[in-house]
């Protein structure tokens, strides 16, 4: 309890930072933004982990998930985009620590690849199409809460937390006849011959979903948003882009199935007898 009266401080000591700074009301930079962000969905991870306060559950599942993301860079200076469409798949693990009144509480860890980057929508007369794409293996570690069945039926469930990643490959695509970027808006031309320079990437994520459950099993149908806080390109003063980042709308189908740790269970039964 020690350490959620502390952390629950800190958060609004944060809040209140974001909402007035200094002798500029409202407005932040985009500096601090990143590390009051990043330091309040660690706050939510580490809430779901701190002391029980509700009805004590202990239950551990574990599957796979897939689905599709679209993807657009948050450029500065601006370049216009339609949003890039990916897979997404991997491994799920959750564990629901208690059920706090209504709400079913517990911590969700993914390991996931993602093929994200941007696609531009050039329109300058010249016909060509550009697409960059950047292959990810991403870490989100999110705070759960659920309201509804626990085990057999539905489900409402809301999560975020903060999200790690780390880019492994990328690739480009371009096309429409003859390549010709002397009509480009605002000359921005920088990307097309320059790879990414930052392949660790960090930002939050949330999301909404239904979750069916029949027993053991779970079903997920959920959308999830993904604001990336690391800049993909060089930020500093020698960096043409001042900011670079992933923005990711993601819609996924997850399937998990309880694991019941039957050799502890029976360990007790022989320790009794």
């Amino acid at each position: 309890m020690d350490l959620r009266n502390s952390l629950s401080s800190h958060a609004g000591l944060l809040i209140m930072k974001i909402a007035y700074n200094g002798s500029n009301p409202i407005i932040v930079k985009i500096q601090h933004l990143r590390t009051y962000c990043l330091t309040l969905a660690l706050w939510c991870a580490v809430l779901s982990l701190s002391g029980q306060v509700g009805e004590y559950r202990s239950d551990f599942c574990a599957g796979v998930n897939g689905g599709v993301t679209m993807n657009t860079m948050n450029f500065s200076p601006t370049i216009k985009q339609s949003s890039k469409i990916g897979p997404q798949l991997g491994v799920s693990f959750r564990y629901i620590s208690e059920k706090y009144f209504k709400s079913i509480c517990g911590l969700l860890v993914e390991l996931n690849y993602a093929n994200l980057g941007w696609k531009e929508k050039i329109e300058d007369g010249s016909g060509n199409t550009y697409s960059h794409g950047i292959n990810y293996l991403q870490l989100p570690l999110l705070m759960q809460m659920g309201w509804g069945k626990e085990r057999k039926g539905v489900k409402f469930v809301l999560e975020a937390g903060p999200q790690i990643g780390y880019a492994f490959s990328t690739s480009e695509s371009r096309g429409g006849g003859e390549w010709n970027v002397s009509h480009r808006p605002n000359n921005v031309v920088y990307q097309y011959d320059h790879d990414i320079d930052n392949r660790f990437d960090y930002g939050i994520a949330a999301g909404l979903g239904v979750e069916f459950s029949t027993g053991g099993s779970h079903f997920i149908i959920q959308g999830r948003y993904y604001y990336g806080l690391g800049d993909t390109y060089d930020n500093s003063k020698k960096g043409y882009f001042a900011r670079s980042a992933n923005q990711t709308i993601g819609v996924k189908l997850t399937y998990m199935k309880d694991i019941r740790f039957k050799k502890k269970e029976k360990r007790k039964k022989q320790r009794q007898d």
